[in-house]
């Protein structure tokens, strides 16, 4: 075994030693469909600590030679594979971790050198009787061993974007890189798979791809591997299950990435830091610096600040995702910058409706804490710290303080378009942020003859909290909205919620620029 060149399956044995262990291996039949086949680059981008690194240890304990990997694998649902037998531990296989050599470099345009002298190592150490035509040359030396072996290499590539994000400027040293990899893998007959992970899909200059023979398998769009871009829902309920936590308030937290091919997926890494403390908590920030998303929101292109204000209180935005470039620096428009969010985990999208919106209450945390930390964003701040207030008005049953509570959110986020019941719907969702805490936020629920504005369903560890249904109105009347709740039934859509209920009614009147507010005991 070489550093780089059939590192054996040490570092996957170490997840299966973990505490906590989800089978992923389903991942291996996919890779194993197109091994040697015109689909066998395969780029996966993924925010952090969504599983890629524990992923490229597990194909290269898989398919090593030089290691007997069965042990590892017998027990996992790989092994009712097909071809579970004729792949395992039969391929020469290179893993490489970008990170590290871009670590051990001075500079990014070392990190080359630093790659090629790696793997020429380890191959020309194992693979020392080979009569090479040039020692020197990484690709040479790779036909050269194809050609006397017959064995097509795996390559394994982890972190191959960091070069983008830590030197998003040096555009030289990112273009030497791409024509590197371009070089080393593309059209070489010693590739039988390529496997290459990161957090950015592959760098465009223009509208092409540098690596145009990569499929990739994003956020976005994970086609046909959307299961294995975090935990699943069934998964996270079996752990929930095991661990006695209570699930309903795990969804609330770490659900919202959805894809049509497999449902929620939620984030692994904050999953699993649930179930080891049993605390509920925003990991996100452990793993990721807020300030990297507050430099982006305040760019502020085509008034992106209010759509993030409108995303926060909980409304979805559409976005055309076309025109990205793939990295950090090329961002001119709102779509670009929310296109990056994306690959960077802080919005949800739905490729049917092409809208993102914020997952779950862990990431509408970091968008809370990015955005109260800066003067430049004063409307959010002074909401978010009326927002208590508000609710305990709400609660209290103080009609006039909860009108005042609405209008003054109204003069924070005047800059809005406020000229219907759904610009009035994120005013009323941003003012009750704090409510999030306690409740499971709900707009436009089917209830009784129609649906009900907002709902707020009380989460499981507050079930002393009354649910609270809320009716909107513009230039009518807050009787009118209480009314129309009673007609209409929609007390009866919470029929199996045993606790109070606070009907609530609110209304704007355009001309005299005042809301009004009726609370009632359902």
């Amino acid at each position: 075994m070489g550093r780089y060149l059939n590192p054996g399956n040490a570092a996957f044995q170490e997840s299966l030693n973990s505490k906590i262990y989800v089978d992923k291996s389903g991942l291996i039949a996919h890779c194993n469909e197109l091994i040697q086949t015109q689909q066998k680059y395969m780029c996966i981008s993924r925010p952090r600590r969504f599983g890629k690194t524990m992923a490229a240890d597990m194909l290269t304990a898989y398919y090593s030679e030089g290691c007997d990997s069965s042990s590892q694998f017998d027990n996992l649902s790989v092994s009712s594979c097909a071809t579970y037998h004729k792949y395992m531990n039969m391929y020469p296989v290179i893993h490489l971790n970008i990170q590290t050599f871009l670590n051990e470099s001075g500079f990014a345009s070392d990190m080359i050198e630093r790659v090629k002298g790696g793997l020429l190592h380890d191959l020309l150490r194992y693979y020392g009787d080979i009569d090479y035509i040039d020692k020197n040359s990484l690709a040479d030396v790779m036909t050269d061993i194809f050609a006397e072996t017959g064995k097509k290499f795996i390559m394994i590539i982890d972190e191959w974007d960091c070069i983008f994000r830590e030197y998003q400027s040096d555009s030289y040293a990112q273009r030497a890189y791409l024509d590197f990899l371009r070089n080393l893998l593309k059209d070489r007959t010693y590739i039988g798979l390529c496997y290459m992970t990161g957090i950015l899909p592959i760098k465009k200059y223009g509208t092409q791809s540098a690596l145009n023979m990569f499929t990739e398998y994003t956020m976005e769009n994970p086609l046909d591997l959307a299961e294995f871009t975090g935990f699943t829902e069934s998964e996270v309920k079996k752990l929930c299950e095991k661990y006695n936590i209570d699930f309903y308030e795990c969804q609330t937290w770490y659900d919202g990435y959805s894809y049509p091919e497999c449902g929620s997926i939620y984030n692994p890494k904050s999953v699993i830091t649930l179930l080891l403390t049993g605390v509920f908590d925003d990991y996100w920030s452990r793993t990721e610096t807020y300030e990297s998303l507050r430099i982006y929101i305040d760019m502020n292109f085509d008034s992106l600040k209010d759509d993030i204000l409108a995303l926060i209180a909980g409304d979805k935005r559409k976005i055309a995702t076309g025109s990205f470039q793939n990295d950090m620096t090329s961002l001119g428009t709102k779509d670009e910058v929310m296109t990056l969010l994306i690959h960077l985990g802080y919005l949800g999208y739905e490729r049917n409706t092409c809208e993102v919106f914020i997952p779950n209450e862990e990431i509408r945390r970091e968008f809370i804490l990015a955005t109260t930390s800066e003067n430049s964003w004063s409307e959010i701040v002074n909401s978010v710290k009326k927002s208590d207030e508000l609710l305990q008005s709400l609660l209290g049953g103080d009609e006039e303080e909860v009108a005042k509570g609405i209008e003054d959110a109204h003069f924070e986020t005047s800059h809005l378009q406020y000229n219907d019941e759904n610009a009035l719907t994120y005013t009323i969702s941003l003012a009750l942020y704090s409510a999030r805490r306690y409740y499971k936020l709900i707009r436009e629920l089917p209830a009784g003859k129609g649906f009900a504005d907002i709902a707020f369903i009380p989460r499981k560890i507050y079930g002393n909290m009354p649910a609270m249904i809320v009716e909107l109105k513009w230039n009518k009347t807050a009787e009118t909205a209480i009314n129309q709740i009673c007609e209409r039934h929609y007390p009866a859509s919470l029929k199996d919620y045993a606790g109070n209920i606070l009907l609530i009614g609110i209304n704007y009147d355009k001309e005299t620029k005042k809301h009004t507010c009726r609370i009632e005991k359902a």
